[in-house]
């Protein structure tokens, strides 16, 4: 039994340690709307991003490399961690330096890009998707099917199958939309464990601020 247990942990181990960087299959693009991060974390943590006058919507999480099973995290990487001013030239579509910095560490640094190189490649992801527009005119909180949010982006984005897209939820709101693109951003259908829409039959929405 002891032998037995030995073993699995050495495979599960040299599973772990056999992460490498640039060795993945696809990207998910993750969008966080910002006014639920706030309601949850944000306003506790008088995050910049959640002020009054911040107007953030839809802003990046991340660009997550991807197995089609599972992913890839904290890889070991001759690249250089990216410097103080690199995170904070992203902080105007992540909301803060230190997410992009944390983004680098636990996702970037699996991308076989440089930090330089992962941060643009995660601009030019962003600037891509037409955010829904109709999305940033609600003025107040409004309950509704996550799929109307997912129908929103297909209809802004109508190259999109909705086999590319999942709308995740977080104690009882609408939490990210997430997008599976190529390595060259083109996008693809995401794998299992990425196209898991939310279950709730209806979800928060929070207003823009």
């Amino acid at each position: 039994m002891r032998t037995l247990l030995a073993l699995l942990l050495s495979a599960t181990a040299a599973i772990a340690d056999g992460q490498r960087a640039g060795q993945f299959d696809y990207y998910v693009l993750a969008l966080s709307w910002s006014p639920t991060w706030c309601a949850l974390e944000g306003d506790a943590r008088d995050a910049p991003q959640c002020d009054d006058n911040a107007n953030s919507g839809w802003v990046l999480h991340g660009l997550w490399p991807q197995y089609h099973r599972g992913w890839p995290t904290h890889c070991a990487t001759s690249e250089r961690p990216p410097t103080r001013a690199m995170t904070n030239e992203m902080a105007d579509i992540m909301g803060s330096s230190g997410l992009a910095w944390y983004q680098w560490k636990k996702h970037g640094s699996c991308s076989g890009l440089s930090a330089r190189a992962y941060y643009a490649l995660a601009r030019k992801a962003f600037a891509q998707v037409n955010r829904p527009q109709v999305l940033r005119k609600l003025t107040t909180p409004v309950t509704l099917p996550p799929r109307v949010i997912e129908e929103a982006f297909l209809k802004a984005n109508p190259d999109w199958d909705p086999d590319m897209l999942t709308i995740t939820c977080r104690n009882g709101r609408i939490q990210e939309a997430r997008l599976c693109l190529s390595k060259s951003l083109t996008p693809v259908p995401c794998g299992q464990d990425t196209v898991r829409d939310c279950r709730l039959k209806n979800a928060l929405f929070d207003p823009i601020r």
